[in-house]
């Protein structure tokens, strides 16, 4: 499996591509604007099809090109409940934000929850749901390999970055909430997993348990 990282859309939103062109299957997790167009020749190059897109949450810059990216491939899309309403009435965030975006509703085809597995690119993947920057946040964690000496990866969406972690002032936020779930459900990974978040670089666990600044382990 190889992990493409596309930030894209206004806010520079990570994307995440994950190919394996070996069973010629693609997974992209989130789909900021105009995400089809960066993942469109990668797609090609590798002859890999789309099969789903996974949603970490329902913000905005996180589901504005997931409609496209729908009608050009057929995906699949997953996501947590707790953020239908703004996957499904996206105006809820244009309201807030107070600016039309021109966003499309994303049709979801299974709401996933806390402990669902995904078996994705030869794969079993475990959901674990981290609210707290929202209600819908979720991570979807790819287990390492000893033997090959390989890390676990988890992409958390806007749960924790690099020596930060989300924002908790927008409706459905709580810091309280937050830095519980990154301690129960984020910090409890292998120490070595890579973690990729929404925006910014990568990170490890063991890096964040050690040095971040608003949720020390």
């Amino acid at each position: 499996m190889k992990i493409h990282v596309l930030p894209a859309g206004p806010i520079q939103t990570n994307a995440y591509l994950l190919t394996a062109s070996e069973r010629g299957e693609a997974v992209l997790i989130d789909a900021p604007g105009d995400i089809w167009a960066e993942i469109e020749p990668i797609l090609a190059e590798t002859k890999c099809k789309l099969k789903e897109l996974w949603l970490t949450h329902g913000h905005w810059d996180h589901m504005q090109g997931g409609a496209e990216v729908v009608r050009h491939t057929g995906a699949k899309v997953r996501a947590h409940l707790d953020d239908r309403p703004m996957i499904e009435t996206p105006e809820i965030m244009e309201e807030i934000i107070g600016r039309d975006l021109g966003l499309e509703p994303v049709k979801v085809d299974t709401w996933i929850a806390q402990g669902d597995k995904i078996n994705a690119l030869g794969v079993e993947v475990e959901v674990r749901h981290v609210p707290g920057h929202c209600p819908g946040n979720v991570l979807f964690y790819f287990p390492g390999n000893k033997e090959k000496k390989a890390a676990g990866a988890a992409f958390v969406g806007d749960a924790l970055f690099a020596g930060s972690v989300g924002r908790t002032d927008l409706p459905g936020g709580s810091m309280e909430q937050l830095k519980r779930v990154i301690r129960s459900e984020i910090y409890t990974l292998p120490d070595d997993t890579v973690v990729f978040p929404g925006h910014g670089p990568r990170t490890t666990v063991v890096t964040e348990k050690l040095s971040n600044p608003y949720v020390q382990a």
